[in-house]
Formats: C-alpha cells, sequence, structure tokens
C-alpha cells in the first residue's frame, strides 16, 4: 500500500504539469473556438525569457518570472490580432493549422539564438524533500505544483463563472452575432482570452522546465499529454482538467510501477482510456442545430490527360538530368506527396480530421522492414503483407471517429499515434537491438532501383507510385464511393438521411488513406540502406503531414505536391539553399514559418485553389462576350458578384410546361405512428401522439413553433430516439433502426435547414440520392468502373422541378429559393414511399408555392408516394393535404380531414383564443385557414 501511494503522489506532480499545461489550452478555446498547437513553443518563448535575465543576467527571480509571463502573453495577443483574426472566416482545420505556423515560428527563432543544447533551470520553487510518514516522501516543489494548479483553477472557475468577462466568454463561445448585439466585441473576448491562455502556458512552462530541463521542443510530450487533459474536460471545464490531469499523472505513474516490462505502456494506455470515455460520451450523428463548420474546398477530381502527360514527362526528364542531390530532394518531396494524398482523402473528401498519419505511415514502414530485414521475405512481398497489416491499426484508428468529430477525434488520433511511437517504434525489444534494420536493395526482375546506387531509378519508382495513386484518388472522388464520402463530410445527418452508412464511409476512408500512407512510409524508408524506426514516433510530424497537405490544399490532387514542395529534404529546401548563401539558409527554417502563417491568410484553401482560380480568371477572359448555354439550352446571363452564370428565370415557373415523364410508382406502404413520446431531459418534447402516413395521400403536421412538428419527423427517421411509443412500417418495427436503414427502407426526409451538400454540384447532390449503396463499389471505385449518369426516373424529378439547366452549378451558387427546391428532388431522388416535407414552401414566392403545391399533387398522384408535410403557409397545407394533423405543446389537438380541423373547436381556442365563443362565429371573423401556425 505504501508503493501504491508513494507511486500515486508522484504521479500528482506529474499530473499537476499535465493540468497547467492544459488550462491555457481549456481558456484559449473557450475563448475563440481554436486549439492551440502553438501553446508548448509559446511557453518555452516564456521560459527562455526567464532564463535569459534570471540565469544569464543574474536578475531577481520575481521580475524574470514576470517578464516572461508578459512575453507570453503578448504573444497570445499577437498570435489573435495577426493570425486568428483575419482567418476568424476560415475553417476550424485552417485555424488550427495556423497555430501550427506559429509554433514552427517561434521554435526556429528559439533555435536560432539558443540553439539545441539542453539547459539546466533552478526551480523557482522549493525542491526539499518533504517526509509524509517515515516510509512516504515527496518533493516540495510537487506539493507546490499542486497548489499553484488548484489555485489558478479555483480562480479561472470563480472568474468564468461570476464575472461580467466570464459570462461574455460564455456567450461569444455560443453564439457571437447574439453577444455582439449585446455590446460584447467578439475581437476583444478573444484578444483577452489568448493573452491570458498564452500567459498560463508561460507559467506552466517555467514551472515545468526546471524538471524536464530547457530544450527547443521540449515540452512536445507534455503538450499532446496536455491536450487530451483538455479533451476530457470537453475543452471547457477547469475543474475537470485538473482533476483529469491528476487522474493521468497517477496512472501514469503506476503502470511505470506495475508494467515496467512493458515499454510505452504508460504512455499508450492514458490514450485508450481517454478514447474509450469519449467513444461513450459521443454521438454517432451529430445533433439537430449543431453548427455547420465552413470547410476547405474539394476539388470535382477530373483528370486531364494531356496536361498530366506532360507534368510526367517534365517530371521525368527532370529526374534524369538533374544531379543526385536533387534527385534526392524531388524523391524526398514526391515521398511526402504520397502521404499527403492519404491525408486529402481522410480529411479532404471524408472530413475526418487525423493527426496520425505519420505514424500509420511508419506502421508500414515498420512491417516492411522487419519482413524484408528479420524475416528475409522478398521486398514485393513484405509490401503487400505490410500494408494488408497497417490497415486494422489505421481501422483501430478509424473506431472513435463512429462517435467522435472535429478536434475530439483529432486528439485522439494524435494520442493513438503518440502510443505507437513509444510501444514500437522506439522500443529496441520490437526494432531490434540497434532500434534500425539495414534493408535490402530495391530491385524489380532483376533491375537494381536502389536509391544509394541509382537515385534516378528510385526517384521514377516514387514518381510512378505517386501517379498511380492519384489517378485511384482521382477516380474515387468522381465515382458513387467520393460522393458518399463529400456527403459525410459535409453533413453527417444529411448522408444517413440518405441512406449512406456514415459508418462505413469513415471506416473505408481510414482503411484507404491508411493504405496510401503505408505505402508513403515504406517508400521513405527505402531511401536509404537502413530505416530507423524512432523516426516515425514524432507525433507533431502527424501534425505537420495535415498542415502541409493544407497549405498545399487538401481537398485537389494536386495539393499535395504543392504542399511537399515545404517537407523536410524537399525541393523547396534545395532551392533555397542553392539560392542563398550558407549565412542565410541558417534562417530558413524561421522564414519558413512565417511564410506558413503568410500563406494561409493570403489563401486559406491552399495554393491548389489559388491556381484553379487564377485559370478560371484566365477562361473568363478569354470567353468574354460568348454566350453562355445551359443543359436545357437557356442562354444565362453572367453575374459579375459570382463566377457562375445564373439563369434569370424563376425557381418554378407556373406557366404551361411540356409533360415529363411519369414517376415510377412505389408499392403500397403504411407507416403507422401510436403513442409517440419524445424527452429530452426533463422537457416533455412530444406526448403521445399517434397518426398514419399512406402511400397516395398527403398528410399535414402543422402547429406553432416549438409544438413538436420537426421532433416527430426527427423521431421518425432515427435521429431522436423516442422515450416510449411504437413507429411501425407496413407492420415493421423502427424503433431500433438506425436512420440509414429507415431511409433504405424507402423514408426519406427534407430538413428545414435544407443541409444540402454545398461542395458538390445540383447532379452530384441528386446522384448521392439515388445511386445504389452497393459495398462492391468501395473497390470498382478506385478503378474508375461503374460511373453513370442520372437514371430517368431522376431525370423526371429534375424536369419536374425545372433543374436541368442547373445540374452543372454547385448548390451553394444557387438563390435560396432553388436551393429548397433541389432539396426537395433529392429526397424524392432515393425513390421513398414515405417523403417528409419540413417546410418545403419556405422562402417561395406565392406564384412558386402554388406550383410546388401542384408538383407535389402530381408526384403524388403519379407515383403513389405518401407525404408528411411540415408548413406553416395554411393555405399551402389546407390545400394540398388529405389529412392534417395538429400539435400544440407536442401533443394532438386535432386530426382529420382539412374542413374539420378549420372548424375544430381546440384549434380555434389554441391559435384564435376564442373558445368560449360559438365555433361559427369565430370561423367567420378570421379563417383559420389564414392564420400563420
Amino acid at each position: 500500500m505504501t508503493e501504491l501511494l508513494r507511486f500515486a503522489l508522484l504521479g500528482l506532480g506529474t499530473g499537476a504539469m499535465y493540468a497547467l499545461a492544459a488550462l491555457g489550452i481549456v481558456l484559449i478555446y473557450r475563448g475563440s473556438g481554436v486549439v492551440n498547437f502553438g501553446q508548448g513553443a509559446m511557453g518555452i518563448a516564456a521560459a527562455y525569457v526567464y532564463y535569459e535575465c534570471h540565469v544569464v543576467h543574474g536578475w531577481p527571480i520575481a521580475v524574470a518570472f514576470l517578464l516572461g509571463l508578459l512575453f507570453s502573453a503578448g504573444l497570445g495577443v499577437l498570435t489573435q490580432v495577426l493570425v486568428m483574426r483575419p482567418l476568424r472566416n476560415a475553417s476550424s482545420l485552417v485555424r488550427l493549422v495556423a497555430t501550427l505556423g506559429v509554433m514552427l515560428t517561434l521554435q526556429a527563432a528559439a533555435l536560432l539564438r539558443y540553439g539545441s543544447t539542453s539547459r539546466f533551470v533552478a526551480s523557482a520553487l522549493p525542491d526539499k524533500v518533504v517526509k509524509i510518514t517515515p516510509h512516504l516522501t515527496i518533493s516540495r516543489d510537487r506539493l507546490y505544483l499542486l497548489a499553484i494548479a488548484a489555485v489558478l483553477t479555483l480562480v479561472l472557475s470563480v472568474v468564468y463563472r461570476r464575472t461580467n468577462f466570464g459570462r461574455a466568454t460564455s456567450a461569444v463561445a455560443e453564439n457571437q452575432r447574439a453577444a455582439s448585439s449585446l455590446g460584447w466585441s467578439p475581437n476583444l473576448i478573444a484578444t483577452v482570452n489568448w493573452g491570458v491562455g498564452a500567459a498560463l502556458g508561460g507559467v506552466a512552462a517555467m514551472l515545468i522546465v526546471p524538471i524536464v530541463s530547457l530544450q527547443v521542443g521540449i515540452l512536445t510530450s507534455v503538450t499532446v499529454y496536455a491536450l487530451a487533459v483538455a479533451l476530457v474536460a470537453g475543452l471547457s471545464s477547469f475543474g475537470i482538467t485538473l482533476a483529469a490531469g491528476l487522474v493521468l499523472g497517477v496512472l501514469q505513474a503506476w503502470t511505470i510501477r506495475y508494467a515496467s516490462s512493458t515499454v510505452g505502456l504508460s504512455d499508450a494506455l492514458p490514450f485508450v482510456i481517454i478514447m474509450i470515455v469519449l467513444v461513450v460520451r459521443g454521438r454517432g450523428l451529430p445533433l439537430r442545430g449543431s453548427l455547420l463548420d465552413r470547410l476547405p474546398s474539394v476539388s470535382s477530381g477530373r483528370i486531364r490527360p494531356v496536361p498530366l502527360l506532360v507534368a510526367a514527362v517534365l517530371a521525368t526528364a527532370a529526374i534524369l538530368s538533374v544531379d543526385p542531390s536533387w534527385v534526392n530532394a524531388i524523391t524526398a518531396s514526391l515521398v511526402m506527396a504520397i502521404v499527403l494524398l492519404s491525408v486529402v482523402v481522410l480529411t479532404g473528401y471524408a472530413g475526418q480530421l487525423s493527426l496520425g498519419q505519420f505514424a500509420l505511415a511508419g506502421a508500414g514502414a515498420y512491417i516492411c522492414g522487419r519482413l524484408d530485414a528479420a524475416a528475409g521475405l522478398p521486398l514485393p512481398l513484405a509490401f503487400v503483407i505490410a500494408i494488408a497489416c497497417a490497415v486494422p491499426i489505421g481501422i483501430v484508428f478509424g473506431l472513435p471517429a463512429l462517435r467522435t468529430r472535429g478536434v475530439n477525434l483529432a486528439i485522439l488520433t494524435l494520442g493513438l499515434g503518440t502510443a505507437i511511437g513509444s510501444v514500437v517504434f522506439t522500443n529496441i525489444s520490437l526494432t531490434g537491438s540497434s532500434g534500425f534494420d539495414s534493408l535490402k536493395a530495391v530491385s524489380i526482375f532483376g533491375l537494381d532501383l536502389s536509391a544509394v546506387t541509382h537515385p534516378e531509378r528510385y526517384a521514377l519508382l516514387v514518381l510512378g507510385w505517386f501517379v498511380l495513386l492519384a489517378l485511384g484518388v482521382a477516380n474515387l472522388r468522381r465515382s458513387r464511393v467520393g460522393r458518399r464520402l463529400v456527403a459525410i463530410r459535409t453533413n453527417e445527418r444529411a448522408a444517413a438521411a440518405l441512406g449512406i452508412s456514415v459508418l462505413e464511409g469513415k471506416l473505408y476512408a481510414f482503411v484507404l488513406s491508411t493504405a496510401i500512407a503505408s505505402i508513403g512510409g515504406i517508400l521513405l524508408a527505402y531511401e536509404s540502406t537502413s530505416v530507423t524506426y524512432s523516426t516515425f514516433s514524432n507525433p507533431f510530424e502527424s501534425i505537420n503531414a495535415v498542415a502541409l497537405a493544407v497549405i498545399g490544399g487538401i481537398g485537389y490532387l494536386t495539393g499535395p505536391l504543392w504542399g511537399a514542395l515545404l517537407a523536410t529534404g524537399g525541393l523547396g529546401g534545395k532551392i533555397g539553399e542553392s539560392v542563398f548563401s550558407a549565412n542565410v539558409v541558417r534562417y530558413l527554417p524561421l522564414f519558413a514559418g512565417l511564410v506558413f502563417i503568410v500563406m494561409l491568410l493570403q489563401d486559406p484553401d491552399g495554393l491548389a485553389e489559388a491556381h484553379v482560380k487564377m485559370l478560371r480568371r484566365l477562361g473568363r477572359l478569354g470567353a468574354r462576350g460568348k454566350p453562355l448555354i445551359d443543359r436545357a439550352g437557356r442562354t444565362l446571363k453572367r453575374d459579375r458578384s459570382h463566377p457562375s452564370a445564373t439563369p434569370a428565370a424563376p425557381a418554378l415557373s407556373a406557366v404551361a410546361r411540356p409533360a415529363v415523364q411519369p414517376f415510377t410508382r412505389v408499392p403500397p406502404t403504411d407507416l403507422s405512428v401510436t403513442g409517440l413520446t419524445v424527452r429530452f431531459g426533463g422537457l416533455l418534447a412530444v406526448n403521445e401522439v399517434s397518426f398514419e402516413v399512406s402511400t397516395g395521400r398527403v398528410t399535414g403536421l402543422i402547429g406553432a413553433n416549438g409544438a413538436g412538428k420537426t421532433t416527430v419527423i426527427d423521431a421518425l427517421t432515427g435521429f431522436t430516439k423516442p422515450s416510449a411509443g411504437r413507429i411501425t412500417l407496413n407492420g415493421v418495427a423502427l424503433e431500433r433502426q438506425s436512420a440509414t436503414r429507415r431511409a433504405r427502407q424507402g423514408i426519406s426526409r427534407s430538413f428545414q435547414s435544407l443541409e444540402l451538400f454545398d461542395d458538390m454540384t445540383v447532379e452530384e447532390n441528386l446522384l448521392t440520392a439515388a445511386e445504389p449503396r452497393d459495398r462492391a463499389s468501395y473497390l470498382s471505385a478506385l478503378l474508375g468502373i461503374g460511373r453513370r449518369g442520372l437514371p430517368d426516373d431522376v431525370r423526371a424529378v429534375v424536369e419536374e422541378f425545372e433543374l436541368t439547366g442547373d445540374l452543372d452549378r454547385q448548390v451553394k451558387d444557387l438563390p435560396y429559393a432553388q436551393r429548397r427546391l433541389v432539396a426537395i428532388a433529392r429526397a424524392v431522388a432515393t425513390r421513398p414511399s414515405i417523403l417528409m416535407l419540413d417546410e418545403p414552401a419556405a422562402g417561395l414566392s406565392d406564384a412558386e408555392s402554388t406550383e410546388l403545391a401542384h408538383v407535389v399533387r402530381r408526384l403524388v398522384e403519379q407515383s403513389g408516394i405518401g407525404v408528411l408535410l411540415i408548413e406553416h403557409d395554411m393555405q399551402f397545407v389546407m390545400g394540398l393535404c388529405d389529412d392534417v394533423v395538429v400539435l400544440d405543446f407536442g401533443r394532438v389537438i386535432a386530426h382529420g380531414p382539412p374542413d374539420a380541423v378549420r372548424a375544430h373547436p381546440a384549434v380555434l381556442a389554441a391559435y384564435l383564443g376564442e373558445a368560449d365563443e360559438p365555433e361559427s362565429d369565430a370561423a367567420d371573423r378570421v379563417h383559420p385557414a389564414e392564420v400563420t401556425l
């Protein structure tokens, strides 16, 4: 027991370090919504100021400490003012990567001034040993660290819970516009929080470096664990941050004491536990009303054969004509481009932010290297086995994505990558006593392709792999699987409503990206005659990979090539070395960090996007004066405010149109709802609602705002779990079925907020809804097999909704009314038996609403589809519906034909406030059909 307590006390000291480092991260996130990966670098900068003032110049500890604190606070303020504020409209991914640019800049500046030498700094805290019992002791500075962490946690909790500034910070985090309307400046709030958060990072660093020594990058591992601690606290609670840090420290101490034979377990175990906690705490699909973050642009995936061939020929000529040092730089950039291509698939297409890609590349290199060097397998066989064995590791990385997303997933994958590095890559029992393996020379059919003896041949091999993988990824983007991934990236709820398996899509993205990353890792390992596995253990290399992908253009096939120019040992560095003198070259890392930030500020979507925009401008210059013709043969007018052309026609025309192809008939279907009840905590949102929706009929669901209408649809379609009641489709219970399964059984819906896939064209939105969900396409997509256009029945929908001229336009470029029609057409394109429309006429003119009612009625009559309609326009509802259900505070107060509902006493009482008057008199004064519910 004494041993257990002794290590627990040691762990409390370590945990206090983690908590101190995490408090600043939580504070900055609460104030600005940004996870600051530069927190450790800001802290180290403060520690160097403290060292310079106290150790070098002999100033008093208090003065040196205060100056270090002010310096780190200033760095935080400058980061917000100069970097984060200009990027306020960029995606959270770009803002996260910008903090990495700040980190690189600060580390490069520190290296120029102090070098990489480790320095000892005396502690500002008493470090004598304290005897708690005769057999139980602890260093006094650990107790002070614990006390400081506890006091800071208490102060922060009080300030941010009890003061106006704390409440303003919470308000800004919740809704910036609402906070601004109350007189609070979101920029000022963020600036203050960045300053205070960075100051906390400085305090933590100045207290920690006497324990771990002072060196550039020394706080890397501490920062990783601090991020994990902040994640457990939901990046919001200071109290939970302290508790999580202490628990993590104790767990690590106990693991070191009782499981020391397992190398790296103390580093891996906390992340495994955190992963379990977050997965249990997470959700399979985001909640309704979750804020949709702006995402980086994504390309169409179209390949132009002639430019591709010309680029390949030029690259080959360059490889064969330059000296070996340049060839090696080209090879390094191409290898990194392959790793970045895996980031394009996972993050650019599927929207899953993983910070473990370099670790997955290392997994492929490790398995292949061990099979080659230790098992003696032929390289081609080892290559295939390594990729196959790396894929399950990628699946493990992908499992948290099923319940978490965004920054939570990013930090979890960063932790898992760190765990692999500790358990495998730095474990000599698994990597050999020397920590590296000697590799056989690469050869194919007797042709020597060694990177050492024939670097140009190896470079051509790597170039061939990049071209092959890029073509596969291009095929993927243009395929039905690619559209599924982009749909999941854009809106998981909308994707599930179309019958797309979000689970399958995410795991597929992790599998494919792992395979690509492992190929890159193997090619990186074979650049030399030996591979040192510890090179893959640095977690910030994975962050760097995502950063380079963002700089290049994370949604573009050419993005990896642009980003890889800046890779370590790559072509960009080689160009810098050849242009500048040796005295200038030492400043290149600092220059690269500054350029990194400037590039993000200039082009948040990456260099590839900037290149595409430039080509579009040139194309528009050449097309001036030429008429634009859409698919319907209409002449389009040019919109000067946007590069796309816009048709002058209204969203729906009420004029006579030629008959379109009849819709496909659906089988008879009945959706029965009995006693449906939904509770959110103590709130009863839906109370024992019962009704039926049958094919060939339109059922209206009306009520005031907050009556529970959308909650009913959410419960019927699987997005909200009912507390009680039964939902059956042709007698089959649906309560336990997912949203995806319900959609595949013929239940489709539109959304009140549209929730379209804005990065796709109208045609791609409809294809995503109409295409089969076969699993064979996960393989055929890479080969470019099975691509088809819109089916005939979906073309009938396109013609009915007059969308033919808009098929090639991105939906984000459409006027609101047309976007709403696309949302309805997309729901119809799934070929449902039961269609649920949530306020389909919102935003339409009277004429367009009337025509939409005719379209819905024709759809019902020709296809036999059943419709459940939510709408506030009572003329639209009463003129279209066969039955109407009226909700009031979650309960049904009237149900029947429109005429009966119009005159129902409960409806008159609830919405006209005249229950005591004779029913006929109240109806004569104000017609219920004219009331907006």
